[in-house]
């Protein structure tokens, strides 16, 4: 789990703006639809390693994990 101290530090790698929580394994980019996955509680934030979330399905769902503070 990431800290809300550290969360509130991280940006995204490519457009500089705030992440969400999205459960215990992701941090999403809802602008870009990026996710950032988490590793044994360490964020991978590399523009490279970013998962594309095209489904509106899964969008949502991201927006609903981080809205409820929900594990993923």
């Amino acid at each position: 789990m990431v800290d809300d101290k550290l969360l509130s530090i991280l940006v995204c790698p490519q457009d500089r703006g705030p992440l969400l929580l999205a459960g215990t394994d992701w941090l999403y980019n809802p602008r870009l639809r990026r996710a950032y996955r988490i590793e044994d509680g360490i964020p991978v934030l590399l523009v490279d390693e970013a998962v594309a979330i095209d489904d509106d399905t899964e969008h949502q769902r991201l927006l609903e994990l981080a809205g409820s503070g929900e594990s993923g």
